[in-house]
């Protein structure tokens, strides 16, 4: 048992080394990986060490001690809680702190000063009433959804800022020294955040929205671009193998993207105005987009499940029937998703997805045409209904397409989106300005126009207009 015993533990110690090697080389790729993905990231970092070490300063240069003293170690807590990855959310929670230290602190020397003026015995008494009314009341508030939404950190440190001062001056005469000392560190800390947060390299959670919800509708997009081909190729060959279909999992990400599209734009919401974003722009109008084109893709999620499971007791006549329409349905919509995001993407207004959204609609009424069709009678209804389903599929998604474009619209109109012209082609663009140019001169030199007729009547002869207008026929 212990030769055994030895062995094992050999083994083992001998394996440690390269155990040890193979975990640093897995973190490695993990740690390059994840700078890679957003490296964004990577900047943070460096703006959070650099933020930190300048408030430090006041804890280490004696000048700046002297003056603050162990208060000065708020600035640096301050720093570490409010210093968020995007400009927003750093900005609200540095609102947040602010104005709940300055509200529970005024409070708070409110409330020393009228509990001293009940003596030894009924001061404690009182401030403890104080207290626990105030604790008990904002964190009742804090149960409000929108309150929990923007001002959650603001009530915390109110509940946090009031308890300390009011408890703290009980047993220190200094209370009004101690807020001032405490509100003046925390504006220091949360003013570095928010310079360093908004001039070195600036996150804008506006603009992260903004960019997300234009991706989730182009990867809806994608998927419906491929759908209609995909799922009929693999009807007809049904050992095909289910590898191939990675490319339309893109829509997923859609489906859980809510609680990233409510903190963005709560986030958002907080940011000065920059680039094409305004301060009041209209972040609720991109809720409202984000959640029609997650209700798209729903209805991609249960035509996803058509596809992984391959109804193969579809008969080849239904197929045939319904193919086309189905197939021009799912390409054109998926054209109109990508067409739209393009344009969403880059803040402009244009009518590129309008064509697309009319030739769906067209194989939509088609679709409908043979689902309300007797063509069904003399065919079994279990072969029916999987190939119905697909199609009641992409009908609600047509109709789901139709109100995210009038949604994108309004958010155009909503934020200023810059209106883009139709363009014309050179050749057109040139015969175009030559057309206005003979209206503005009708007198100049015009070539000669022959017009020829290709049926069995007499040739016509060449005509020549001249300078004056007038049609002269050369014999």
């Amino acid at each position: 048992m212990g030769s055994a015993s030895n062995e094992k533990m050999g083994s083992l110690l001998a394996g440690l080394p390269a155990r040890f090697t193979a975990k640093v080389c897995e973190i490695a790729s993990r740690t390059k990986k994840l700078g890679q993905d957003d490296p964004r990231r990577i900047t943070h970092s460096l703006k959070v060490g650099f933020a930190i070490t300048l408030v430090s300063l006041f804890y280490y240069y004696q000048p700046l001690y002297d003056s603050f003293g162990a208060s000065a170690m708020w600035a640096v807590v301050t720093v570490i809680v409010v210093f968020e990855f995007s400009v927003g959310a750093t900005l609200g929670k540095g609102l947040n702190r602010g104005l709940a230290t300055l509200v529970a602190g005024a409070l708070g020397i409110g409330a020393h000063h009228l509990a001293s003026l009940f003596g030894h015995i009924g001061e404690p008494i009182l401030l403890g009433v104080f207290v626990f009314l105030q604790a008990a009341t904002s964190t009742f508030i804090r149960f409000f959804p929108k309150i929990k939404a923007r001002y959650d950190y603001g009530l915390l440190i109110f509940i946090l800022t009031f308890s300390l001062i009011s408890v703290s001056g009980f047993r220190d005469d200094e209370v009004l020294e101690l807020a001032h000392k405490r509100l003046s560190t925390i504006f220091i800390g949360g003013s570095a955040c928010v310079i360093v947060t908004i001039l070195v390299f600036p996150v804008w959670a506006g603009e992260d929205l903004h960019n997300l919800i234009a991706s989730n509708t182009e990867k809806l997009g994608d998927f419906l671009e491929g759908f209609g081909s995909q799922y009929f190729r693999t009807l007809e060959d049904s050992a095909e193998s289910k590898d191939d279909k990675a490319f339309l999992l893109g829509y997923k990400s859609v489906l859980n993207s809510k609680c990233s599209e409510e903190s963005l734009a709560n986030f958002a919401r907080w940011e000065p105005g920059h680039g094409r974003f305004s301060f009041r722009h209209p972040w609720t109008q991109y809720l409202k987009v984000g959640a029609l084109v997650r209700q798209c893709a729903y209805r991609i999620e249960a035509l996803h499940g058509r596809l992984i499971t391959a109804d193969t007791q579809v008969s080849p006549v239904i197929l045939n029937r319904i193919e086309e329409s189905c197939t021009k349905l799912s390409l054109e919509t998926g054209k109109a998703l990508k067409a739209l995001a393009s344009d969403f993407r880059t803040m402009t207004k244009s009518t590129s997805a309008d064509p697309h959204i009319a030739n769906a609609k067209a194989a939509a009424k088609s679709l409908k045409s043979l689902l309300k069709s007797g063509l069904w009678e003399d065919i079994d209804l279990l072969e029916v209904v999987p190939a119905a389903t697909v199609g009641s599929l992409l009908l609600d998604v047509v109709n789901c397409t139709e109100k995210i474009v009038e949604s994108v619209y309004e958010l155009g109109s909503l934020a200023n989106f810059e209106t883009v012209e139709a363009t014309v082609s050179p050749e057109k663009s040139h015969e175009l300005e030559n057309i206005c140019s003979d209206k503005q001169n009708p007198k100049m030199d015009c070539p000669h126009v022959i017009i020829s007729i290709a049926d069995e009547s007499p040739p016509v002869l060449p005509v020549n207009i001249g300078k004056t207008g007038q049609q002269v026929h050369e014999v």
